[in-house]
């Protein structure tokens, strides 16, 4: 069955897809990993965190329980985030990007923490 991929940018797309999947799926099963936007003409993010960060997540997909939602959130340009009034640190309590997490737990992983792919299998595979 595997699971299924949504791309989103902003903190209201986000919120939207991940609502829906909730419902959809249910608790424990909607991962979302924030990343810096992305150039459009390179592909790379602002945020080298962020580059390198994504390949050791992306490896460890296969480990997401059957059925489970991976939503990829850009949260925007760099001045936006470092503003400490933005929503994804308001509302989500996000103190950094990358930050892997599970949706609507306490779970999650930030920055350095998404370096290690025993720490991102981990979260993938644990029950809520």
């Amino acid at each position: 069955m595997g699971f299924e991929e949504f791309s989103v940018r902003g903190f209201e797309e986000f919120e939207r897809v991940a609502r829906e999947q909730e419902n959809k799926r249910g608790k424990g099963l909607v991962f979302v990993y924030f990343s810096g936007d992305k150039d459009p003409d390179t592909g790379t993010s602002w945020c080298p965190d962020c580059v390198r960060a994504e390949p050791i997540v992306r490896a460890q997909l296969t480990h997401l329980p059957d059925g489970a939602a991976f939503i990829y959130c850009q949260v925007g340009p760099r001045d936006y985030w470092k503003n400490p009034d933005n929503e994804f640190k308001k509302k989500l309590k996000l103190t950094g990007v990358p930050t892997l997490l599970k949706y609507g737990t306490p779970e999650k992983l930030v920055e350095e923490e998404c370096f290690k792919p025993d720490l991102v299998r981990m979260l993938f595979s644990e029950d809520s």
